[in-house]
């Protein structure tokens, strides 16, 4: 028994008295059928109680089969349906168990056959032994067969545990196992729970699975009730064959919906493409995606794979989980994109993956091999590895770099169309106010003969595998061929001649360098003229 000191204060302040406050400490025996002493036997410093035994103790209600009360030490040992009760809150049984009322200290155990447990609140703590601190309200739970936690559907097992009830949390150590009705499965080494919230603090290697997905972490927090996590420590879901890593995830099982932090990488094995960025939001479900900062869309389902960056991409899926899906990829503002065969930059990008078509907006320009497509829109169709189609819309521009890397080949026009075969251009088609600079090369010695010029509406141009002119065909035009030492300066460039070879990307890399046009050089749009109105 101990005493404190209680001051009580008046409305002005003053002290008034003081008065001493018991603190009972000492554990009571209420009630047992028989009560003996052997003072010869085994336990002669213990009364001996048999039959409906029952102790109090600091609002602690504890009673057994038989006892041995140690009055001198404040302590008893129990036997037989030991159970100990706490108001309506907590609950403590088992076979055997040794109480000591100075430290508050119950240890409590049982046979395999039959656990103790530990009933707090809602949950509910199964172990071969149990060891009980009172005063500061920790139990641990450990024995040769592990222990398990049930809460709110949860199901828990580990090797040990400590359970904690004033914060309504547990920690278990070591094969720990955590599962529900909703197939949820957590595999981990340590795993801290929080009853009421119903949530799981993760560390260390760890494996979660549920309805069909499943997540690699070493430190996460998974919420039962909600089913939502929070994943840290370079985090990986997996979802079928697809599958997200980041540094940080937050993933929901009933929406589908992941988004990440951190060198976020997204990858579809069946589709062949990855999304990366700092930010990504995707949906599961629905195969929606948006990636921002250092965004970058990586293509791999045709033999050569295709890089395109943007500051912001965004991925819509049709049909998706069937044979006929498609995707559809939003890039815009700085664009750049990189193939082996194929260089792109413009403001903005679509690209279809139904007919591998390419659309460029605002200043496009495109390479391919030694050949540059500019013009105000511009569409390119894929094969397998190679550009197949290419369509210039609006101030069209085809320039091709000879060898020598002086002069060059150029067709002006309106529209344009140009055609490849095995990534070589093959034919170009131009339509409308045509104009063409050509240089003529003879085969025997491969040097300029001199320089084509040429005005036209219509034009198709048929060229080798080597790049060599075949056959022209154009409708009424006018041209001059002039010798190469005889040609007028102005007339080696059409006047909307460019070369932009300083933007073009050089490697998958260089797409996140952005290099815009030199001032002067960006491409005007030209407004077309509105047929006059009729007049009353």
């Amino acid at each position: 028994m101990t005493l404190t000191l209680c001051t009580i204060v008046g409305a002005k302040g003053k002290r008034q008295r003081a008065v001493a406050r018991k603190v009972d400490t000492r554990v009571y025996l209420q009630h047992a059928d028989l009560l003996s002493y052997d003072i010869y036997g085994s336990h002669p410093d213990a009364q001996f109680l048999k039959g409906k035994v029952s102790f109090m103790h600091k609002g602690m209600h504890l009673t057994c089969d038989s006892a041995y009360f140690y009055e001198n030490s404040n302590s008893f040992e129990a036997y037989g349906n030991v159970r100990m009760t706490q108001g309506d809150t907590l609950t403590l049984t088992g076979d055997q168990g040794h109480y000591d009322g100075n430290d508050e200290m119950a240890h409590v155990w049982s046979s395999p056959e039959k656990s103790v447990i530990l009933t707090h609140r809602g949950s509910k703590l199964y172990c071969d032994t149990l060891d009980f601190d009172r005063m500061y309200g920790i139990a641990d739970a450990y024995g040769a067969a592990g222990i398990k936690l049930t809460s709110k559907g949860d199901v828990l097992t580990a090797d040990w545990g400590r359970h904690f009830l004033d914060t309504h949390h547990s920690e278990f150590f070591y094969n720990v196992v955590l599962t529900n009705d909703k197939g949820l499965r957590i595999d981990t080494d340590t795993l801290y729970y929080y009853d009421r919230q119903s949530l799981a603090h993760i560390t260390g290697p760890s494996t979660i699975t549920q309805k069909g997905s499943k997540v690699n972490t070493t430190d996460s927090y998974y919420n039962t009730a909600t089913e939502r996590s929070e994943l840290f420590g370079r985090s990986t879901i997996y979802n079928g064959e697809r599958e997200i890593t980041a540094d940080s995830l937050y993933h929901s099982d009933k929406t589908g919906i992941n988004e990440g932090y951190g060198d976020v990488v997204y990858k579809d094995s069946k589709n062949k493409n990855i999304l990366k960025g700092e930010y990504c939001l995707y949906n599961d479900n629905t195969g929606d995606g948006y990636t921002t900062r250092n965004a970058v869309v990586i293509d791999y389902s045709q033999r050569d794979t295709l890089w395109m960056h943007g500051d912001t991409i965004r991925i819509h899926t049709i049909d998706i989980n069937t044979d006929s899906v498609q995707r559809e990829v939003y890039c815009y503002n700085h664009v750049r994109a990189y193939r082996n065969d194929l260089q792109a930059v413009c403001d903005s990008l679509v690209f279809l993956s139904r007919d591998s078509c390419m659309t460029m907006y605002r200043d496009p320009i495109v390479w391919a091999q030694g050949n540059q497509l500019l013009g105000e829109k511009i569409v390119v169709y894929l094969n397998d590895s190679t550009v197949r189609y290419a369509e210039v819309l609006g101030q069209a521009l085809s320039v091709q770099q000879l060898k020598d890397t002086v002069h060059y080949n150029q067709v002006s026009s309106r529209d344009m169309r140009a055609y490849f075969t095995d990534g070589q251009l093959r034919e170009n088609w131009a339509v409308s106010n045509v104009k063409i600079v050509y240089y003529p090369i003879d085969e025997a010695d491969t040097t300029i003969i001199g320089l084509n010029y040429t005005e036209t509406d219509t034009m198709k141009m048929y060229l080798t595998p080597e790049r060599k002119l075949y056959k022209i065909w154009m409708c009424a035009n006018s041209g001059t061929l002039y010798p190469l030492t005889q040609t007028p300066p102005e007339k080696h460039r059409l006047p909307n001649f460019a070369w932009f070879d300083y933007i073009r990307p050089r490697s998958k890399d260089d797409i996140f360098v952005w290099r815009p046009k030199q001032a002067g050089t960006e491409l005007k749009q030209e407004r077309r003229r509105e047929p006059p109105k009729r007049k009353m």
